[in-house]
């Protein structure tokens, strides 16, 4: 990795491998807890059809945001399981909601993790927004199966020892 002057800056280092380049998990005993809070968002891209279903409450799978707000839920609780090297993690708080965007015929889903802890929640707010846009997927696929998951990222991030992000 070069900078614009031309020297060659050092790349950070993956700390999920120890000296041998064996994964491990990492030891976060010595760190402070802080409260750490952590957004993630991600979009569906739907027919006409399925996005009428959704906002008109007709699928008949249900109510599919309903649904896929606690399957965001659930699934942000159960990280540790899905993610070989994530710790588990006693969350405070999490929340998934969805923004209905007519104009491009998606939904976008955004998901809240909390905790204070000694390590972040990115990846629970991460899993989070996955699993619920899977799970409008999943709800409306009879209707039309040409759905399609977009734009997952982490928008910010708040506590611990790298401080704050917020995607630019």
């Amino acid at each position: 990795m070069s900078l614009s002057d031309g020297k060659i800056a050092k790349e950070p280092a993956l700390n999920h491998f120890d000296e041998k380049g064996q994964a491990h998990m990492v030891d976060v005993s010595s760190k402070t807890e802080t409260l750490r809070i952590a957004t993630a968002t991600g979009r569906i891209k739907v027919s006409p059809p399925v996005y009428a279903a959704i906002e008109g409450g007709t699928a008949r799978k249900g109510d599919v945001l309903g649904v896929a707000r606690l399957a965001g839920i659930m699934a942000a609780k159960k990280t540790s399981d899905l993610i070989p090297l994530c710790h588990p993690l006693p969350l405070t708080g999490v929340s998934v909601d969805f923004t209905l965007l007519p104009e491009d015929c998606a939904v976008e889903a955004t998901a809240t993790a909390k905790i204070t802890g000694k390590t972040g929640v990115e990846m629970e707010a991460l899993t989070a927004v996955s699993t619920a846009l899977l799970t409008i997927y999943d709800m409306c696929k009879a209707i039309d199966k040409g759905m399609e998951i977009t734009g997952i990222h982490l928008e910010e991030k708040s506590g611990g020892k790298s401080g704050h992000y917020q995607r630019t």
